[in-house]
């Protein structure tokens, strides 16, 4: 049960998040990882400095080396960036039998665009009809839906929007809301799974994002069914939450490699 991912997204040289998270994500779960890599950044545990955009072509042909060699049980999307970029990575995707997770990376937690606002709408309209598996935060969803998003009864109003729009599942993320407890939402036309866990008090949670949406990609690419893949990601994140090695003066890393080390 290795499971191959391809993970295409950007790079973060402080290792937190990105295509380094999503690496970390997949081997600690057993998977093997692959990537195809739209923008170069420079940032850290504080914000992201500067974005250096991968040519499409190239984010492209990376993936189509991974894909036509090693091959790809699953596939999970991160940043994308620019509108060339979303309109080819799109382009690739609809010809692909394996799961898609798209993780709708649209900002970085310290505020930065990540996605250009010329490349939203393309966005909505080529990438998420794409995905097995989307997974918004509680700001995403209120850009994606236009709907306020601060209680889990919002959460649960703005995935029934994303369903309606042809989203197949959806993972309301429920970090941003307020409460002892987060609650996370996993919503398909089959009905609705909570998964809730107690909330942890850290300023260490640098791509929680990046890392739930691999850690889910990675079940469903070793073959657990969607709910399963999404209950193991839940748990692997709130642990290496409470693990966060306390690295950065910022908002610092997770401790991806946890599993690891308790075998």
């Amino acid at each position: 049960m290795i499971g191959r991912v391809l993970a295409i997204g950007g790079s973060d040289p402080s290792g937190g998040a990105g295509i380094q998270a999503d690496i970390k994500t997949i081997t600690a779960l057993g998977g093997y990882a692959a990537t195809a890599i739209t923008a170069i950044t420079v940032q850290d545990t504080t914000g992201v400095m500067a974005v250096h955009a991968v040519p499409a072509d190239v984010v492209v042909a990376q993936a189509r080396a991974a894909l036509d060699d090693v091959g790809a049980d699953a596939i999970k999307t991160g940043m994308l960036g620019s509108a060339a970029t979303v309109e080819a990575v799109a382009d690739l995707l609809s010809g692909i039998a394996a799961p898609i997770v798209v993780d709708p990376v649209l900002a970085s937690t310290s505020g930065a665009a990540l996605l250009e606002p010329s490349a939203f709408d393309l966005f909505k309209r080529r990438v998420l009809p794409l995905a097995t598996l989307l997974t918004p935060n509680a700001p995403e969803a209120e850009r994606l839906t236009s709907l306020r998003v601060a209680t889990t009864a919002d959460l649960r109003r703005a995935g029934e929007a994303l369903l309606t729009a042809g989203v197949r599942a959806v993972l309301m993320k429920g970090g941003h809301v307020a409460g002892e407890s987060v609650t996370d939402l996993l919503m398909s036309p089959d009905g609705e799974i909570r998964f809730t866990s107690p909330r942890i008090e850290t300023s260490h949670g640098h791509g929680t994002g990046c890392t739930l949406a691999s850690a889910s990609a990675t079940g469903l690419a070793q073959g657990l069914p969607l709910a399963e893949a999404v209950g193991r990601a839940h748990a692997y994140v709130a642990e290496a939450l409470r693990r966060a090695p306390g690295f950065g003066v910022g908002r610092g890393p997770l401790d991806h490699a946890w599993p690891l080390r308790d075998r």
